[in-house]
């Protein structure tokens, strides 16, 4: 992964099966155990994932991912027709970090979530980062569910997900192994 480039000569795509191979690696190389990419490889094998992408350069390669995952309402009357989704993970190659790709990658993907209709985005991440897109810990403490604090952060992409508010969430069964 020595391709000098930046954020602005990426494309954003869907991930396709040819890609899991190497998502796989990235994931791995990302983080500290492959408890990430376990993760990711269940979402996408039991249907729970909304959207997943991947950064790619100029030349094919793949530089960047990330996932967002169905999370499901548990409260009834309005909070329960809210399309919510989870952020997680997100990934860059360890020697392309800090380069911008992430935050273009989170970029594009929440506007393709928008485009999709969907109402509420959540992440549990760091508080420093997440922040910049709009994530907010404040709008998070009126969504229920297994995490809080302010790494629990939440994102409303249309009126409805700050409006149909409180409300009380159930992620995705591979997430019970982070709980």
């Amino acid at each position: 992964m020595t391709n000098a480039a930046g954020p602005s000569s990426l494309t954003f795509r869907d991930v396709t099966s040819a890609d899991e191979t190497v998502v796989k690696k990235l994931l791995e190389a990302a983080f500290p155990s492959d408890m990430e990419a376990r993760l990711v490889h269940k979402l996408r094998h039991c249907g729970a994932l909304v959207l997943e992408q991947v950064a790619v350069d100029g030349e094919g390669q793949i530089l960047g991912h990330v996932a967002y995952s169905r999370v499901t309402p548990a409260a009834i009357g309005r909070a329960q027709g809210l399309q919510v989704a989870c952020l997680a993970p997100v990934a860059v190659w360890p020697d392309r970090q800090r380069t911008g790709i992430g935050s273009a990658l989170i970029r594009a993907s929440l506007e393709k979530l928008k485009a999709m209709g969907e109402d509420l985005v959540l992440v549990l991440g760091h508080p420093a980062y997440y922040p910049r897109f709009g994530f907010d810990p404040v709008l998070a403490r009126k969504v229920q569910g297994p995490y809080a604090g302010d790494a629990f952060m939440a994102l409303a992409l249309t009126d409805a997900g700050t409006r149909d508010l409180p409300i009380e969430v159930a992620f995705a069964t591979p997430f019970e192994e982070f709980e």
